[in-house]
């Protein structure tokens, strides 16, 4: 089968080695995979971070967003049949989605929106996952509460603050402010259902003053961090709480002491990559946002398609993710 992979790490996407296509033997499902024939990817962080920072020996196929069909199953899987049409993430643990054919768990996995086409569809899942873990597990907001709070959003504008501010939005009360630097990431996220909208190369304290906030009790940091750090201390309320997802090279977290803060991680490979006993609840999430879809309450987070699956469009995609201007998912369809 057509893969493509990386060989040597640390390459500049503008490399023509950085990503290369190749020929794999087609993988065979373990006891609850599902091998499903891939149809169309989205690019995340996640795929540029792996392929700058992590050494192989051999190619690696990344990759984790795909819309497919459900091809064979193995012998203790529930969920799905050859046929299925299915979205999924997957785990950073295994081979990705860069190939006509990937191994998925069916726990992680969830059935296509109806009312998507595959480009829609795989711009959802990684971030839908990531968003909802941070809003309803990390955060522990209830679905249907925070009325009367307000959720902080730091670099909204991005694949996972496009999911996050419409979750926030279709099931809590909590009110919602977006941050962007640019008039159309702005628009962007007015279109999505943020209440308001802060440029983040200000001061955040000062942003949130304009708009008659004078602190929140939670922030949830989607890139940046290091950089926004003592501007969202000083932004949150005592007791508050504040989730990353990104990876600053130091986190002091005696700064949070003061005011009683709680900080919370998001990764969510960890339920897959440790199998843990809740691993199931991807799955559910993911068939939750796929009935929000088809009653048109989520919209897609497609923001620009690059063709065809191949090396010489993803890199062309993996430049962008680095560029830190996306806006929206980038998605790549058919072989």
């Amino acid at each position: 089968m057509k893969a493509i992979a990386y060989t040597q790490h640390g390459l500049p996407p503008e490399d023509p080695r950085s990503l290369v296509d190749i020929i794999q033997r087609e993988p065979v499902p373990g006891p609850r995979d599902l091998k499903v024939r891939v149809r169309a990817i989205a690019v995340n962080p996640v795929d540029t971070k792996v392929r700058r920072g992590a050494p192989t020996e051999t190619p690696r196929v990344i990759g984790w967003d795909a819309v497919g069909v459900v091809e064979s199953v193995g012998p203790k899987v529930r969920f799905y049949r050859p046929g299925d049409e299915v979205f999924f993430a997957g785990a950073i643990d295994r081979p990705g989605c860069y190939a006509e054919a990937v191994l998925v768990d069916e726990r992680i996995t969830g059935r296509k929106p109806r009312t998507l086409n595959d480009a829609e569809a795989a711009a959802l899942p990684l971030t839908t996952i990531t968003a909802w873990e941070l809003l309803f597990d990390r955060l522990a907001i209830p679905e249907g509460g925070g009325a009367g709070q307000h959720l902080l959003v730091v670099g909204a504008a991005g694949g996972v603050g496009s999911i996050l501010v419409q979750l926030a939005r279709q099931l809590t009360q909590l009110t919602v402010i977006g941050t962007a630097s640019r008039p159309e990431t702005q628009a962007w996220l007015r279109e999505l259902g943020a209440h308001a909208v802060i440029d983040h190369r200000q001061s955040l304290t000062q942003e949130l003053a304009r708009i008659g906030v004078p602190a929140v009790p939670y922030v949830i940091s989607l890139t940046h961090t290091a950089d926004h750090y003592a501007q969202i201390v000083e932004a949150l309320a005592p007791q508050g709480h504040l989730a990353l997802i990104d990876d600053p090279g130091t986190l002091d977290a005696m700064p949070l002491k003061r005011k009683s803060l709680s900080l919370h991680w998001e990764m969510m490979f960890t339920r897959p990559v440790f199998q843990t006993p809740d691993m199931v609840r991807q799955h559910e999430l993911l068939e939750r946002v796929a009935d929000l879809v088809d009653a048109g309450r989520i919209r897609t987070t497609l923001g620009e398609h690059y063709g065809r699956i191949d090396a010489a469009h993803l890199r062309r995609a993996h430049a962008l993710i680095e560029s830190g201007t996306a806006r929206g998912k980038i998605v790549l369809e058919g072989f």
